[in-house]
């Protein structure tokens, strides 16, 4: 019989750390707001904690690893009263083997069930050693959560669609994360306007695939929706991601075209350059057909700049098929790449596949795309330098001198302002760039 021990009251105190993407942030965002209403503080450290969450992210091996390396490191501090919690998309994934796997573990919770947690924790309180919230996938719910915990005052999320259908060869997410399905336009709607009443004048609308979002209502297709979202008086910039390059359609950047607050920026995740390799990955398009997405972006009234995912090293992707990526970028001329190794995720039709590409050339290839792509990005960089931009201010540098800037196109401007005009966090300015960096640009506010 496993011993437990409850929390005091004057213990309620609890460690949050989050791995993953956008998704897995807000979602962290909505437990830490759960746990406040529950009388618990947040602190900043783990040594401070009672209850140690980690939100966990299973898309990557590596990412995966360094959680339980996480937890293995801190197990330790369970002789000193100390509760442990994976939650996300490992833990909907790996379910009660995770408690055999880091017996230390008393909280499982997959995402779906974080509107549970006020029970969970009453169960951990009482002394229960092995706390479960598991298999609700399905749930439209999830996006309706009564408390959120917003990390930033200006920037906030808004989930619109959970889940995913495409089932690429590759990817772990339908298996952790269940079916697709969109929430009502006038509850994300709803939501938007309350956000601009608080004071946020930037949204983000997320999804897996955000743009196969589906209205229950039947109300808006996405581009509606996204420029419904635009309209709302207050609301200075909309981003949307990720989006999947099959549901990616035109009337999308018509929207962007006729709407100033939607972003000039497209994250439209292609994989691979060969449709060979597009094909075994199950991602449902080919080559010409991502092109011609492309060419609809490129045809906008204003420049938007698009970023991207690549996997190399593919089980039989060849030294070809490899190549075909490299002249992808030069056809596209990319402001951003996230190039990651293949590696082999639970449950995924990949598995099944001779994965005879050894790290090392999987590693050249990384290398040769990331550095390919960084001569491109620092082409088109400097391509902005004269021009003047508005930034959303995102904080400051102090030992630099400058303050970091977020143009409209998601780019980092790092810039100088005047002693008598310093910007505020949160706040719009004109900057005028006067240098850039593969990854960066940087300038001067305009008075």
């Amino acid at each position: 019989m496993p011993q437990t021990s409850e929390i005091a009251p004057a213990e309620k105190t609890f460690y949050l750390e989050t791995f993953g993407c956008q998704m897995n942030a807000h979602d962290s965002e909505k437990v830490v707001g759960t746990l406040l209403a529950q009388g618990y503080r947040q602190v900043p450290t783990v040594e401070e904690a009672g209850l140690v969450l980690y939100n966990t992210c299973s898309i990557r091996d590596k990412a995966e690893q360094k959680v339980f390396h996480r937890l293995n490191d801190y197990k330790r501090l369970q002789a000193q009263g100390k509760k442990f919690g994976v939650l996300g998309c490992v833990a909907q994934q790996e379910g009660e083997r995770i408690f055999e796997r880091a017996p230390y573990v008393s909280l499982v919770a997959g995402s779906a069930s974080y509107r549970n947690l006020p029970q969970m924790l009453v169960q951990l309180e009482a002394g229960n050693s092995r706390v479960t919230g598991l298999d609700d996938r399905q749930t439209d719910l999830t996006f309706e959560t009564e408390f959120t915990a917003r990390t930033n005052p200006h920037r906030g999320y808004i989930t619109i669609i959970e889940g995913c259908d495409k089932f690429c060869a590759y990817c772990v997410v339908p298996y952790t994360r269940g079916k697709e399905r969109s929430r009502a336009s006038d509850s994300v709607l709803a939501e938007a306007r309350r956000m601009a009443e608080q004071g946020y004048t930037e949204v983000q609308l997320l999804g897996q695939n955000v743009n196969s979002y589906l209205d229950p209502s039947g109300k808006k297709s996405f581009a509606d929706l996204l420029a419904a979202v635009g309209q709302i008086p207050g609301i200075r910039r909309v981003r949307f991601t990720t989006s999947h390059p099959r549901d990616f359609t035109r009337d999308i950047v018509e929207a962007t075209d006729c709407v100033p607050a939607l972003c000039d920026h497209v994250h439209l995740p292609v994989q691979s350059g060969s449709s060979r390799v597009l094909k075994a990955m199950m991602r449902l398009y080919t080559r010409e057909e991502y092109l011609e997405r492309i060419s609809w972006i490129k045809a906008a009234r204003r420049p938007i700049s698009i970023t991207t995912d690549i996997i190399v090293g593919f089980p039989g992707e060849t030294v070809e098929d490899f190549e075909r990526t490299i002249t992808l970028l030069e056809d596209v001329q990319y402001d951003g790449v996230f190039g990651f190794k293949y590696s082999p995720r639970p449950n995924t039709p990949a598995l099944g596949m001779i994965d005879s590409i050894a790290e090392e050339e999987k590693s050249r290839r990384l290398a040769i795309l990331l550095e390919r792509q960084r001569e491109i990005q620092r082409a088109n960089y400097a391509s902005h330098i004269g021009s003047t931009l508005e930034v959303m201010v995102a904080g400051k540098n102090e030992a630099r001198g400058q303050w970091i800037g977020r143009t409209s196109q998601h780019k980092t401007l790092n810039f100088t302002a005047g002693a008598s005009s310093e910007p505020a966090i949160g706040g719009y300015y004109q900057v005028r760039v006067t240098g850039s960096f593969p990854n960066s640009l940087l300038g001067e506010m305009v008075s």
